[in-house]
């Protein structure tokens, strides 16, 4: 198989959609951006099309044959500095998003508990836009629209505890956007919000994951400075004129009022209410906490959480961890198990390689890709290890088509062989 390696890489550039068998997935520097362009790069995650720039096409091969392209749109003929989304079956061709100034695929074919498999696509109409629109389109012919989801930053589905259920994570950027005058830039943890279909319903599932928010509180925890919080809360709270304050006083109450503003909202969208209100009795100017507690509460319920059809209790329990397919100790070609996952977008990072590297320097990666086609872990075996971490770091972004047993996308081990030389 391994000299089969060049054309399969060559027939994922043409076709992601054509399935690729093969016991390892071999990649050079401009092989891994066959599928998307380096030149859409914009922002971190990385999107498929940005103003026009980067392309992706895949079809549902083997079960419906619906196409999706997405790429520059085209006026008049000629392609624009903005990007669409087109889906097609048969003869039937629908643009489904255009004049998008970003456009990105999240997930293709996968069971996002919708009873159908899916493709998710986010957009971005304008630079100026906080947030992406997720739009969720089954992949079954003719094509329909289920669900849209405004409000997010950016949106990632992935099995996080593969436990075969699919959850979709983003940050409530439209609920706080402007938030007490704060922009996004100013926020470094905006508030997290995880989303999950269950029995046809979208469901707030983050109160199932305390020790991600705990994680994230502690982390926010250590940014605060002591004096700067006393410092806050001998403050207004609002932080509004007249302050009295220099403008490097009022920049460290501000960079304060924002870490305070995190934590509390950590509690709060993992569903512990009491210890948010606690943290900001504790943290928050006491003349200002009931101001500040109601708008709090008024942002949450206009943003990501209004388009939701229930709340999760946090309990019910975890299924058993599903079965890993073995998609790494092919011998050669033949018939398999299952069809291997394939890349949407895998963006490697910029290495300096040392003076003594060898030429022939490569990193031989070994992924757990979940049934939404996420990295859920990623270990480096190989001679030339001073890249690892930096390369580790990229795999949390890399998006695949799952792997398949029949039509439905399961969990696989893979392995990635990186060319560090060009």
């Amino acid at each position: 198989m391994w000299n089969q390696a060049s054309e399969a890489v060559a027939n994922i550039c043409r076709s992601v959609g054509v399935p690729w068998r093969c016991r390892t997935m071999t990649l050079a520097w401009l092989a891994f951006f066959c599928v998307v362009s380096s030149a859409c790069r914009a922002q971190i995650p990385d999107v498929l099309c940005k103003e026009g720039i980067g392309s992706f096409e895949a079809a549902f091969t083997g079960v419906t044959g619906v196409k999706v392209r997405v790429g520059a749109a085209k006026k008049g003929g000629f392609a624009a500095r903005l990007c669409e989304a087109a889906m097609s079956w048969d003869q039937h061709n629908e643009v489904v998003a255009t004049d998008a100034f970003q456009l990105d695929v999240d997930a293709f074919g996968v069971d996002l508990g919708v009873g159908v498999p899916v493709v998710a696509l986010q957009v971005k109409k304008s630079s100026a836009d906080c947030c992406m629109t997720y739009l969720i389109y089954s992949l079954q012919k003719p094509s329909r629209l289920l669900r849209t989801i405004t409000g997010g930053d950016f949106f990632s589905a992935a099995d996080t505890d593969l436990d075969g259920r699919v959850e979709i994570w983003s940050h409530d950027a439209a609920a706080v956007a402007g938030f007490e005058t704060l922009v996004l830039g100013e926020l470094d943890a905006p508030p997290t919000i995880v989303l999950r279909f269950e029995g046809g319903r979208l469901l707030d599932v983050s109160s199932e994951f305390p020790t991600y928010f705990d994680g994230e509180i502690a982390k926010i925890r250590e940014t605060i400075d002591r004096q700067d919080l006393l410092d806050f809360k001998s403050s207004n709270g609002a932080l509004t004129p007249p302050t009295g304050l220099s403008a490097e006083q009022l920049h460290r109450l501000r960079h304060v009022k924002a870490r305070v503003l995190e934590i509390v909202w950590a509690y709060l969208y993992s569903g512990r209410e009491q210890e948010a209100w606690r943290s900001l009795a504790e943290m928050w100017p006491a003349a200002d906490v009931e101001r500040i507690r109601a708008a709090v509460l008024d942002a949450r319920a206009h943003g990501i959480r209004a388009q939701v059809d229930g709340v999760s209790t946090g309990g019910g329990g975890k299924k058993k961890r599903v079965a890993l397919f073995d998609d790494t100790s092919r011998s050669g070609p033949g018939k398999s198990e299952i069809i291997s996952p394939r890349p949407i977008q895998l963006r490697r990072p910029p290495f300096r390689m040392p003076e003594q590297s060898l030429p022939e320097a490569e990193l031989l990666l070994y992924l757990v890709i979940d049934s939404a086609g996420k990295v859920c872990s990623a270990e480096a075996s190989g001679k030339t290890k001073w890249a690892d971490a930096e390369l580790l770091r990229a795999t949390e972004e890399w998006k695949f088509i799952p792997a398949f047993k029949g039509n439905r996308p399961v969990a696989c081990r893979s392995r990635l062989a990186v060319s560090l030389t060009r």
